[in-house]
């Protein structure tokens, strides 16, 4: 059985590591942070991922899941590398490779020690990158070259937040960009190892093609969402639930009904980033992605539609109470990255609103960027004296409200991601129905 090293301990790499541990490989997570070596060492995770706790208690518990501070060692006790490190984007568009660069120069200096390295690359990547920046720092500190001395893979991860535990043990294919047929099949043997009798379709193709999926399944995704929207918005003016027609349109076979939900829009640590970062590098070879730039305008305009509804309801929003339900930028995670409530929020405050908000998990991170504003610790709490409440997250307990807009000032309910039911008594309308 292959051991295992992961470089980075974020969503995806702490994720894969726990995964791949629980199903009985040895796992070193290496990490330079050494407040999250003693959070893994206690068997937490330093963010909330639904199921991973759990996992995490239980390898580290049994020796499984080892961290470390520092890569060296945990590369050369180990046969398989995966670079799971974050790509932040740059104000561009472009995505930020500091931590991409600076991993493959530490894994090249280790390897000067060791021959028949395996070495993956599972951080969102733009086209190019593996081959053309982790390819060459590699050889470069390492003296050695891809190919004869080690190996080196591409191989996405497709996970969700809320759900990464789930599709890390029951993905819909495995996809592996090689630079060679033999890094390519020293991958696809872990894989099968990992997965067992229930291994998904694997694919095999170059590093740029693997890179190039990742992008074009977030961009196609995002495209539906927006689709969704920008087609929610015409149902709008016509009086049309949105939800009606794409129920129907989801039922085609040659489509699905997944991403067809209109609403306030998406957001996250992949699609913004993901789309963007694409549309920069198409920029950059000479092409014009006039879809995928549309996609995103789209997208940062249904925060703008759903003040301006909450503005025909309240004209004179000055000095208004409004509670903000969800500040996620979906249920089940804490992650508030690109959230819709973020612009929804500052523009309230803009328009000197009395902003109270109230999200299961997210409290705490929102705190950083509005720390002025009212945190409660339930629906009802936000709720109190509002004036008008916007839904922003789908929040399983947000189906459940009822009683609690009793106690609203004016009962005015939008509900960016229709969870809530229409009730008598309440003045209720969503952004795109």
């Amino acid at each position: 059985m292959k051991r295992i090293s992961v470089i980075g301990m974020g969503f995806v790499g702490l994720v894969s590591a726990a995964c791949f541990a629980h199903k009985g490989f040895d796992v070193l997570v290496s990490t330079h942070d050494p407040k999250k070596v003693e959070m893994i060492h206690a068997g937490k995770a330093p963010f909330y991922e639904k199921d991973l706790n759990p996992i995490l208690a239980e390898v580290v518990k049994k020796g499984n899941l080892r961290v470390i501070a520092g890569r060296r060692e945990a590369i050369l006790d180990s046969d398989i590398t995966f670079i799971a490190v974050g790509t932040p984007s740059k104000a561009d568009g472009s995505i930020d490779l500091g931590f991409i660069k600076s991993s493959a120069k530490e894994i090249g200096e280790a390897l000067k020690d060791k021959d028949g390295h395996l070495v993956v690359v599972k951080s969102t990547v733009a086209p190019g990158t593996t081959e053309e920046i982790v390819k060459p720092a590699i050889e470069k500190y390492s003296g050695k070259e891809v190919g004869s001395d080690f190996g080196l893979c591409m191989s996405p991860e497709f996970l969700r937040e809320g759900n990464a535990v789930y599709d890390t043990l029951n993905p819909d294919r495995i996809v592996i960009g090689e630079s060679d047929k033999s890094a390519g099949d020293a991958l696809e043997e872990f894989y099968r190892e990992f997965y067992g009798e229930k291994c998904p379709p694997i694919l095999r193709m170059s590093l740029v093609a693997a890179e190039m999926v990742k992008y074009t399944s977030n961009a196609l995704l995002s495209t539906k969402i927006s689709f969704a929207n920008e087609i929610g918005n015409i149902c709008k003016e016509f009086g049309i639930d949105t939800y009606e027609v794409m129920r129907a349109v989801g039922m085609d076979h040659r489509l699905s009904p997944h991403f067809l939900r209109a609403g306030v829009g998406f957001g996250g640590s992949c699609f913004p980033k993901d789309v963007n970062a694409l549309i920069h590098k198409a920029k950059e070879i000479g092409y014009d992605p006039t879809l995928l730039k549309a996609v995103m305008n789209v997208n940062e305009e249904q925060p703008k539609r759903m003040i301006k509804l909450l503005e025909r309801k309240l004209p004179s929003l000055k000095g208004k109470k409004v509670a903000v339900l969800g500040l996620a930028f979906k249920n089940d995670t804490d992650d508030i990255r690109e959230s819709r409530a973020i612009p929804i929020i500052r523009m309230l405050l803009d328009k000197n609103v009395r902003v109270s908000v109230y999200d299961p998990l997210a409290n705490e991170n929102m705190r950083s960027i509005f720390p002025d504003i009212e945190y409660c610790t339930g629906a009802e709490e936000s709720l109190r004296n509002a004036d008008a409440c916007l839904v922003v997250t789908e929040w399983e307990e947000f189906k459940k409200l009822d009683h609690e807009f009793d106690v609203m000032k004016n009962k005015v309910v939008i509900d960016g991601r229709k969870v809530i039911s229409s009730r008598e008594g309440i003045d209720y309308d969503g952004l795109c129905w």
